[in-house]
C-alpha cells in the first residue's frame, strides 16, 4: 500500500455516507424482519444485506430512523445555505456551529445502534450499514477503473490507490491539477447516478504530491482550486500528538514540508541526519525531548490515593515518576488529571522505561544524562520509517545508520552503590587547559598562570553570554504571558515561553558564576 505519488490523486467523498445508507436501504428497528417473516413477503418488498439481515423497502413501510435522518440532513442543508449567505462573521460562525451539531446528530444515529451498551442497541442495523458502505466503495472502485481507461478514449487507465470508510482516492494519470478537476467531477457525477437516492459521491479535493504510508496514514498538498494549493493535509501522523516529544513533531513536520512543498528529498534526508547527529551527540535542547502524559484512572493506586490494584496492572513511566515526585515534595507533585512532563535518562542495563523516566527540572538541576539512543529507537525511528520508506526504501540502512550516527555522547558514569565508580578518585583540573593539578595548588596549572587574566576574561565572557541568552528568553516569556511585573507561573507543557530552555540557561549561569568565583576577584 505504501507509495509516493508525484502525479495528482483525486479524492471522491460520500456525503454523509452512513446516514445516507440508512435512508437509501430503509434501515430501522421498525423495518427489520426475520428470515421466517421474509418468506411471507414478495422478494421485491425487501432487501437482504451481505451479512444476512433483512429490511423491507420504504414503499412497504417507511422507517422511523430514515425519517429522522431526512429531517436532520435537510436542516443541515438549510444551515449551510444560511452560513453561506450570512451577513456577518458572527452569524456565519453561529450557522457553522449549527450545521456541525446537526452533522454529529445525524452520524450518532448509526453510532447508538452499534453501541452494545446503550439505550437503543441494534447490531443488525449497524453491521448492515457498514456492509453496504463496503459495497459502495467496491462499486466505485470497479466503476472508475472500468470506465476511465485507454480503451474508452481516455489518456490513461485510472487506478484507485486507496479507499477508506467514506472516500476513494483515484489516480487518473493526469500530470496537472487543472486536468484532474474535470475528470474527478465527471467521475463523481457518474458514480452517484448508479447509487440509490440519496447516496451522493462528491469531488472534494486533489492531492499533489501525495505520500501514502499505510491505512489511515497519509500526507499531501491539498488543492481545492487549480491556482494554488490550500495547505498540507496530514492524517494519522505524529505532527500533533503530545504523546510524542516535540522533536518528533518538528522533525516529521519539517521533513514533510521539505518533501512535499519544496520537493527536495535529499534536503529532507540531510535535515533528518543532522537532527539525529545532534541528538546522539547530546546537542539537543531538553525542551524538545519532553514527553507529557495525563494522570488518569488507575494512577490512584500507584499514588496511594486509593483505587484498585487491577486498574494498574502495567507500570507506566509518568505514573511512577509522579509517585517519586510525591515522595520528594508532596506539595509540588502532579495531581490526578494533570499532565506529567518527563524525559528518559540513562539507567542501568536492562532498566525499564518507568525506572528511567525523570522530571526535566530535576534532570537540569542535577545534570543527569539523557538516554539519546532511546529517543532514536523508540521515538524517531518508526515515524521516520513510515515517511521515508515509500521514497528511499531501506530507511534503517540509508537514514538511521551511517556516518552521522558514529559519534555518540557517552556521559561520565556516576558513583552508584556497587559500581566501579565508587572506587574512582576525583582530581582537580586546570581551568585553562584541563590538565590534572595537585589539590590545594589553585585552579590553574603552572603553564596557564601567566595567562590568568585572559582565562578570566574568557570565563567572564561565557557568563555574560549566558546572562544575555536568559535576558532574551525572559523577555520572550513576558511577551507570551503578557506579564511584565508579575511572576510567570508556567509548567512548560506545550507553552511557547521556553520554560525548560530558561531553566537550562539558569544552570549555565550558575556554573559560569562558580567558575568566576574560583578566581577570587
Amino acid at each position: 500500500m505504501a507509495n509516493s505519488h508525484t502525479r495528482t490523486i483525486a479524492t471522491l467523498d460520500f456525503a454523509s455516507l452512513y446516514p445516507s445508507i440508512m435512508q437509501a436501504y430503509n434501515l430501522c428497528y421498525s423495518t427489520l424482519v426475520t428470515a421466517q417473516d421474509a418468506q411471507r413477503l414478495n422478494p421485491n418488498q425487501y432487501k437482504k444485506s451481505d451479512n444476512g439481515h433483512i429490511f423491507v423497502h420504504s414503499h412497504v413501510k417507511k422507517g422511523i430512523l430514515p425519517t429522522i435522518l431526512s429531517e436532520l440532513l435537510a436542516a443541515r442543508k438549510r444551515a449551510k445555505k444560511d452560513m453561506k449567505n450570512a451577513p456577518t462573521e458572527f452569524e456565519k460562525a453561529v450557522q457553522n456551529g449549527r450545521q456541525l451539531a446537526l452533522k454529529i446528530s445525524a452520524n450518532s444515529v448509526y453510532g447508538f445502534t452499534g453501541a452494545a451498551v446503550g439505550q437503543l442497541p441494534c447490531l443488525p442495523i449497524a453491521s448492515s450499514t457498514t456492509s453496504y458502505g463496503r459495497q459502495l466503495l467496491e462499486k466505485t472502485k470497479e466503476y472508475v477503473e472500468r470506465t476511465y481507461t485507454k480503451a474508452n478514449g481516455y489518456e490513461n487507465d485510472a487506478v484507485v490507490v486507496y479507499g477508506d470508510t467514506d472516500s476513494v482516492m483515484v489516480k487518473f494519470g493526469t500530470k496537472t491539477v487543472k486536468d484532474t478537476f474535470p475528470l474527478a467531477i465527471e467521475a463523481a457525477e457518474k458514480c452517484s447516478a448508479i447509487f440509490p437516492d440519496p447516496i451522493l459521491l462528491e469531488f472534494e479535493k486533489v492531492y499533489c504530491p501525495y505520500l501514502l504510508m499505510n491505512k489511515k496514514r497519509y500526507a499531501g498538498l491539498m488543492w481545492t482550486n487549480v491556482d494554488k494549493f490550500d495547505y498540507m493535509d496530514t492524517k494519522g501522523l505524529e505532527t500533533v500528538r503530545r504523546d510524542n516529544c516535540a522533536l518528533v513533531r518538528e522533525v516529521i513536520q519539517t521533513s514533510l514540508d521539505t518533501i512535499l512543498i519544496k520537493q527536495d528529498v535529499s534536503g529532507a534526508i540531510n535535515y533528518v541526519k543532522s537532527q539525529i547527529a545532534d541528538l546522539l551527540q547530546n546537542k539537543m535542547d531538553i525542551s524538545r525531548l519532553v514527553i507529557t502524559k495525563s494522570l488518569n484512572k488507575g494512577a490512584e493506586y500507584a499514588l496511594g490515593l486509593g483505587g484498585k490494584k487491577e486498574d494498574y496492572k502495567v507500570k507506566q513511566a509518568h505514573v511512577e515518576l509522579a509517585a517519586r515526585m510525591k515522595q520528594r515534595d508532596a506539595g509540588s507533585a502532579p495531581q490526578m488529571g494533570d499532565r506529567v512532563p518527563y524525559v528518559i535518562i540513562t539507567g542501568s542495563k536492562g532498566a525499564a522505561n518507568f525506572e528511567k523516566a525523570e522530571d526535566p527540572i530535576f534532570v537540569l538541576e542535577n545534570n543527569l544524562p539523557i538516554d539519546c539512543k532511546w529517543y532514536l529507537t523508540n521515538q524517531l525511528s518508526k515515524p521516520l520509517s513510515r515517511i521515508f520508506e515509500p521514497i528511499i526504501g531501506d530507511v534503517d540502512k540509508n537514514l538511521l545508520k551511517g556516518d552521522h550516527t558514529r559519534k555518540i555522547f557517552i556521559p561520565t558514569p556516576t558513583a552508584r552503590k556497587g559500581s566501579l565508580m565508587m572506587f574512582a578518585q576525583k582530581k582537580a583540573s586546570c581551568m585553562g587547559c584541563k590538565a590534572s593539578i595537585e589539590p590545594g595548588s589553585g585552579n590553574l596549572c603552572k603553564y596557564c598562570i601567566p595567562q590568568e587574566s585572559a582565562i578570566y576574561l574568557e570565563k567572564l565572557s561565557t557568563l555574560r553570554e549566558a546572562e544575555l541568552r536568559y535576558s532574551k528568553l525572559w523577555s520572550e516569556a513576558q511577551r507570551v504571558h503578557d506579564s511584565l511585573h508579575t511572576e510567570i507561573m508556567c509548567t512548560g507543557d506545550g507553552c511557547g515561553c521556553h520554560f525548560y530552555r530558561r531553566k537550562k540557561v539558569q544552570a549555565d549561569i550558575r556554573l559560569a558564576q562558580e567558575a568566576i568565583d574560583k578566581f577570587g576577584h
